[in-house]
């Protein structure tokens, strides 16, 4: 730890303890979908040489959602973010010794349970904010992930392994694709979140029966093929299948 994160660290620790609830942090998995790849959004400590997942604490007056919500903000200067809760972790030392060189009484260096959240937002309205205590803020591809923090690696292990579950039975992409697509696009984000390739037809027919798109009077231009057909959300039943679930799975 370089002696200004440290300085940061320590002059930050009792304006902390006045505004923020011990014992309980958040911790985000930011997925966003751009030139066809998954990435999530990650951040970098004064020259540290590992990444962390976006985070932060849990203000006195704040609901859990207001936090995690408020974090991401901060974060990405984002309204329009999908949240889901998925896990806590609660291993007794999964931060102290990063902060080892610091005082018993850091707040950073206190135990934290973490309450994580993956969310699902549009890499498009995104800008990634560094604070005072960061160096970089940046979006990575999920298959090429440089080293993580403290336990950062297994939350995102188990936030793709949650998002993967939910597509059985919740729908995804409003928060991931611009307004307007084409199924190949759909069908593209769906293989990679699951890792597998989908049959073009089956896809097609599953969608259709979801009954959450609306095929637009409209074509993607450009490209050597015929011009795919565009595509939205249809938002009524696309919030009533997040609520009541799709009753199929891939």
């Amino acid at each position: 730890m370089t002696d200004k994160l440290y300085n940061l660290l320590i002059k930050g620790s009792p304006i902390l303890k006045k505004e923020f609830l011990p014992s309980i942090s958040i911790d985000c998995v930011v997925f966003g979908f751009h030139d066809a790849t998954l990435k999530v959004l990650l951040i970098k400590l004064l020259d540290a040489t590992a990444w962390g997942l976006p985070g932060g604490y849990l203000k006195k007056e704040e609901d859990l959602a207001q936090g995690a919500n408020r974090i991401l903000k901060e974060r990405t200067g984002a309204n329009n973010i999908f949240l889901n809760q998925f896990k806590t972790y609660g291993k007794k030392n999964r931060s102290e010794d990063f902060f080892i060189d610091c005082p018993d009484d850091l707040w950073h260096k206190q135990r934290y349970i973490s309450i994580a959240h993956y969310a699902l937002i549009d890499y498009e309205t995104v800008t990634p904010v560094i604070d005072e205590v960061s160096d970089a803020c940046e979006w990575k591809k999920i298959d090429e992930l440089p080293e993580l923090m403290m336990d950062h690696q297994e939350i995102f292990n188990e936030a793709l392994l949650q998002l993967r579950r939910d597509l059985n039975y919740k729908p995804v992409g409003l928060n991931l694709l611009p307004e307007k697509f084409t199924m190949p696009e759909l069908q593209k984000l769906y293989e990679i979140i699951l890792d597998k390739k989908l049959n073009r037809g089956n896809f097609y027919r599953k969608m259709t029966r979801y009954q959450i798109l609306e095929k637009l009077d409209e074509t993607r231009k450009g490209g050597a093929h015929k011009a795919p057909d565009l595509y939205k959300f249809n938002l009524e039943n696309y919030n009533s299948a997040l609520e009541n679930g799709l009753q199929e799975s891939w």
